[in-house]
């Protein structure tokens, strides 16, 4: 039976990545030698965790293939075809992803099913579905964080077109203040991400000048930034239809299936469906496929809700959210004052992020510190575990109900 497990976890070094964050959390030289972007904590195919068990170092997938229902629990292991239901990252983001939305669990499988059958290789550019899955997300700033994030308000839409004079799009922008519904939203929204050649040049010039006479209005300010870092994208559009979101450290936000999004600065703890799954529409190199991201986009003006931790304990405190496959949770550990866990859960990580804890099997008696940086695999086998010491740790498991 597999006891609690030290990780070792994959570096993703995406050109939007930080090279100070990532590097100061993990202990190692400032300024990393590359962009650092993500950790992930998991047992994605595509760069699993390993985990320490013993004098062996185990990939997360090979694991879980020896022993699922002792590391997922046996409702978990059925429900979830013996796989880790949830991918724990951190994320540094340097400058802003793409402009992005995710598939629901039916969109997923039948895009995944769609395109096996045409034998698109799983790691060809053009591949929209890497996996069968769904990809909910949950993300807790750790630092000041910004993000676009949903449609705004229909009547703010249309004002933000006409307050930056962007004319390019004026017959979409009449269609929608008309109509003010789902499909002239998808209208609009289609007409822009789909424009190319001299009118999205057009466009972009008409808002680089827009915001150039509105210096200090937040939005104006990230369509010059965009702009400088994506020239020409059609991306510098996004603040005129998303939300404008910033999150101070410890606050959150979810994001469901279909909700088009982007993340522009800041560092944060995220956790997800085990999903590589990302439909682009700009501000990237990779692969867009704009027809593609609207079949799957809710075209639903929602106002960005920013999520504060439910009160458990003194110590424990938990982020609450529809998604099935995940729960995060922050744990603060004061000296004398160790944390105990509910003996009724699922698989966890952990991840420390402030201070030194030790954490010890209650059953087994094996205990293992905690720096800074350092995280942990506890399988559903192991019955009770403590926490000492004094620290800050993020918790990422499944909904207890």
């Amino acid at each position: 039976m597999v006891g609690i497990c030290p990780l070792s976890n994959p570096i993703r070094e995406y050109a939007w990545g930080s090279r100070s964050a990532i590097a100061e959390l993990l202990g190692q030289p400032v300024p990393s030698p590359g962009p650092q972007a993500e950790i992930w904590m998991g047992a994605h195919p595509s760069d699993p965790s390993r985990a320490r068990c013993g004098d062996r170092w185990i990939p997360l997938p090979e694991l879980l293939r020896e022993d699922p229902t002792g590391i997922l629990g046996e409702a978990a292991a059925a429900r979830f075809d013996g796989e880790l239901p949830f991918l724990f990252k951190v994320l540094a983001v340097g400058q802003p992803l793409s402009i992005q939305a995710h598939p629901n669990r039916e969109q997923a499988r039948a895009g995944f099913d769609r395109e096996s059958a045409q034998g698109i290789a799983l790691d060809a550019r053009e591949r929209n579905y890497r996996d069968p899955h769904p990809k909910p997300e949950l993300i807790c700033a750790l630092s000041p964080f910004s993000a676009l994030c949903g449609f705004r308000p229909i009547p703010e839409i249309a004002g933000a077109f006409r307050a930056f004079r962007v004319e390019t799009f004026a017959s979409e922008i009449e269609a929608l203040e008309c109509a003010a519904g789902p499909a002239a939203l998808e209208r609009l929204i289609a007409a822009v991400l789909s424009a190319d050649g001299d009118r999205l040049a057009l466009a972009i010039e008409q808002v680089a000048k827009g915001a150039e006479l509105r210096s200090e209005d937040p939005v104006a300010r990230w369509i010059t930034a965009l702009a400088a870092l994506y020239p020409g994208d059609v991306g510098v559009l996004a603040p005129l239809f998303l939300n404008l979101v910033a999150l101070a450290p410890g606050e959150a936000m979810s994001l469901a299936a279909g909700e088009l999004h982007s993340y522009l600065e800041g560092v944060g703890i995220e956790i997800m469906g085990n999903s590589d799954n990302v439909l682009r529409g700009g501000l990237t190199a990779k692969h867009v496929d704009v027809p593609e991201l609207c079949r799957v986009l809710r075209f639903e003006p929602r106002e960005a809700e920013i999520l504060l931790p439910r009160e458990i304990s003194p110590n424990e405190r938990i982020f609450e959210t529809p998604a099935d496959e995940f729960e995060l949770a922050v744990l603060t550990v004061a000296e004398g004052e160790p944390w105990r866990s509910a003996r009724s859960r699922g698989v966890e990580i952990l991840l420390t992020i402030e201070g030194e804890v030790t954490i010890t099997d209650q059953g087994a008696g094996e205990s293992f510190a905690l720096e800074r940086g350092a995280s942990v695999l506890i399988p559903n086998s192991v019955e009770c575990y403590e926490l000492a010491g004094r620290g800050v740790v993020y918790r990422a498991g499944m909904p207890r109900g």
